[in-house]
């Protein structure tokens, strides 16, 4: 009877981790986990409104014409029609255009107001833009002092300005280039007197960015990846707004990747490999006080790099 209550007791504990809830107000919400192979959206009642499977992913662009561009591997880049026949509508695989020899993994993209896409590949560490028909229109080399096929970058955006912003996770740094590829702004994510320490989830410990936004007062938001944390940086590199886990009762932060700075103030992030117990999308205001977050373990897994949130 023992050994059966135990194991009653597991269920029922594993049940009210693994569901799927939001606290604030409910939101639509596209996801990807590459743990369970999925993109879905998920209307605020829950449900999955549309689904596609996928394997490793770090981005999702939802488009002006309806379509969504999106990752289904490392290396193949898509953009498929949201409707029930999921139509490839246009793609672009790195293996077919990286310099032989080079290893490829692309982790970050961006559909440009001029149709192009903007496409950032680790390994051959180059940032390019890539017209619809697949001709490759602009090219340059990035700046990486610790190369990795796997690691020269996490997000990469290309500004209003014509420059490019870029989290290149192994170095630990974000870099600002110009529109002719000139690295001409710096700011390496501190480790705040802390040992690195390995791993992915709540214990793991580094400056490994992931994400980032260029504010429109000039400054820059940034998700700390396994630094558990995230940062306001002005451009003369000084920190005017810190959010670190100790900030949120109850809750524990891992790896934060995507950061937004929304119109009204508030920053939404997402906290990846924090396990289900954690939150995977979180809400504050600018007093750090939680107004939303987003827990599914239904869908989702403890491998969700990818998180917006569809505004109405």
């Amino acid at each position: 009877m023992k050994g059966k209550a135990s194991s009653i007791w597991l269920s029922f504990l594993m049940g009210s981790l693994l569901s799927a809830e939001q606290t604030g107000p409910p939101r639509r919400v596209l996801c990807a986990d590459d743990s369970k192979k999925i993109l879905a959206i998920v209307d605020a009642k829950g449900e999955v409104e549309w689904s596609h499977t996928v394997g490793p992913i770090h981005g999702a662009q939802v488009l002006s014409n309806g379509n969504l561009l999106f990752q289904v591997n490392w290396t193949r880049l898509v953009e498929v029609s949201m409707d029930d026949k999921k139509q490839v509508v246009w793609e672009y695989d790195a293996k077919k255009h990286a310099p032989s020899g080079k290893g490829v993994e692309i982790h970050a993209f961006q559909r440009l107001e001029n149709g192009d896409t903007m496409i950032a590949e680790s390994g051959t560490c180059r940032i390019l833009e890539v017209t619809p028909k697949g001709e490759i229109r602009k090219e340059f080399p990035m700046k990486v002092n610790h190369p990795s096929t796997h690691s020269d970058t996490r997000q990469v955006v290309k500004l209003p300005n014509g420059q490019y912003l870029a989290a290149h996770e192994r170095d630990g740094t974000v870099r600002e280039y110009d529109a002719n590829g000139a690295a001409v702004w710096e700011y390496e994510v501190p480790l705040f007197d802390r040992k690195p320490a390995p791993g992915h989830g709540v214990a793991a410990y580094g400056n490994a960015v992931f994400g980032i936004q260029r504010l429109p007062n000039g400054n820059t938001l940034i998700g700390c990846g396994n630094g558990h944390r995230v940062l306001e940086v002005s451009p003369a590199k000084e920190i005017v707004w810190k959010l670190e886990a100790s900030d949120l009762p109850g809750i524990e932060l891992a790896w934060i990747c995507g950061v937004k700075r929304l119109p009204n103030g508030n920053t939404r992030f997402i906290n990846c490999h924090a396990g289900p117990q954690n939150p995977q999308m979180i809400e504050v205001d600018a007093q750090k006080k939680i107004v939303w977050t987003m827990k599914d373990f239904v869908h989702f897994g403890n491998s969700m790099p990818v998180g917006l949130v569809i505004e109405e």
